[in-house]
């Protein structure tokens, strides 16, 4: 995933100390009193997980118990770490955080326990529209959204003033470079080779109305992308004209989201896109001294620009969602454990104290979240406008190519490199050809 790792704030330090009293707890109970010990492989963040894990473990009466063990902190190695122990049939694989892209390559051979239809529906009632699509294979419902996340477009009211932008009304990529250029500011963008390429070429097509997969349940060999289009070409065109024209400044080739976010931050920031991360560190930067108040007080934000006016935008996605591993020898208290996890209520508070946005439509309904995060509302608009990376059990062979076509973006030819692209994608799945 591209998100950035979490950034510890004041945020964070009302769950820190209930934090650290669940590992006590979960360490000094479980398997003597009796309870099945579930456990949930997590992925790194501020804490969250684990108080959640103490709470349902406290309401389970029980039941059952449940214990954290945690991922790697990058995508990819966690990705390896599950896919090797599902493989191997590992029963300890209760619960798992998954990102969503992991979804269709554990599901389609089967490494997750079926979710009951009675959980599902549950579970994704008020599931906002964006996040349920990144939980189903094979229109089946086979993961359960935790929490989603998704990229605003943030910007600096001065320099939007400046370049007489109407930031109320629809906003296109042409207008943040022809701004940028015009100001002579940079813009924030992730152009190291990375998640985040394929994150951003993915929204760009989304964007316009198209996929870059035709079929995505296709077998490897007849798997087609369709990059060599009009779609592909215009999102080309948008790494090659910022690359090119210096608009995401001189070290766009290593910048990942939280230098994006220092360069937004600087004397020439104007216009980034980025996870709603950056809210929270911008504001613990001015309470630790490091960032002057002027700055927050000029930034603002707005939905995902869109590719042509008049045209909805399709912010990224992200998130995590749950798994059963097939496994399990506990799948039905695993499923009433995740029941607990994903409730509004929980997910409202590991908002509040972790930062990362819900998936329950009604979890941002409590008043806290606007007080905290004034943007939540776009926030929440942009989740259900979203769209998933390209769901197959083949992302990462895709994702990888993606990366080496589309980076860095100078090298990007609007007319060669989206052909190109499905070529050596096609010859990758085929076997044809090495990553």
């Amino acid at each position: 995933m591209t998100e950035p790792r979490q950034i510890p704030t004041k945020l964070a330090l009302r769950g820190a100390g209930a934090a650290s009293a669940a590992m006590l707890l979960l360490t000094g109970c479980g398997a003597d009193d009796g309870a099945p010990v579930l456990t949930w492989y997590i992925n790194p963040d501020d804490g969250g997980q684990r108080v959640i894990a103490e709470q349902c473990t406290e309401e389970a009466d029980g039941e059952y118990e449940i214990r954290t063990s945690l991922l790697p902190a990058d995508a990819p190695s966690q990705r390896e770490q599950l896919a090797r122990r599902l493989a191997a049939g590992d029963s300890s694989l209760d619960i798992m955080s998954l990102d969503p892209v992991f979804v269709p390559e554990f599901a389609e051979p089967d490494f997750l326990a079926p979710v009951p239809d009675d959980v599902a529906e549950r579970t994704t009632e008020d599931t906002l529209e964006g996040s349920l699509q990144s939980a189903i294979w094979d229109d089946e419902i086979v993961s359960i959204p935790f929490w989603a996340n998704t990229q605003l477009l943030w910007y600096r009211e001065s320099v939007a003033e400046e370049a007489g932008l109407d930031m109320e009304g629809e906003v296109t990529w042409d207008d943040i470079m022809e701004a940028a250029e015009s100001t002579d500011t940079y813009l924030g963008v992730h152009g190291v080779r990375g998640e985040s390429i394929s994150v951003w070429i993915n929204a760009l097509v989304e964007s316009q109305g198209e996929s870059i997969l035709e079929d995505p349940q296709a077998p490897a060999e007849e798997l087609e992308t369709s990059l060599d289009s009009e779609a592909g070409q215009q999102a080309a065109e948008v790494f090659s004209t910022i690359g090119e024209e210096g608009l995401g400044g001189p070290g766009i080739s290593s910048m990942d989201e939280e230098q994006a976010m220092r360069l937004f931050q600087g004397d020439n920031g104007s216009f980034m896109v980025n996870w709603p991360f950056i809210w929270a560190a911008t504001n613990a930067a001015v309470e630790e001294g490091t960032l002057d108040q002027e700055v927050l007080d000029d930034i603002a934000w707005t939905q995902y620009p869109q590719m042509e006016e008049g045209t909805p935008t399709a912010p990224p996605l992200g998130g995590i969602n749950l798994g059963v591993g097939a496994d399990s020898e506990h799948q039905d208290l695993a499923y009433d454990a995740v029941e607990c996890i994903v409730s509004p209520e929980r997910q409202t508070e590991y908002f509040l104290t972790n930062g990362n946005p819900p998936s329950s439509e009604a979890a941002f309904e409590d008043p806290a979240i606007a007080e905290e995060f004034p943007m939540a509302d776009d926030i929440r608009e942009a989740i259900d406008n979203g769209a998933p990376r390209p769901q197959t059990p083949f992302y990462n062979e895709i994702s990888e190519t993606l990366q080496d076509q589309f980076s860095p973006l100078s090298g990007v030819d609007p007319e060669t490199t989206p052909g190109t692209a499905d070529e050596h994608i096609g010859e990758v799945l085929r076997g044809e050809r090495l990553l």
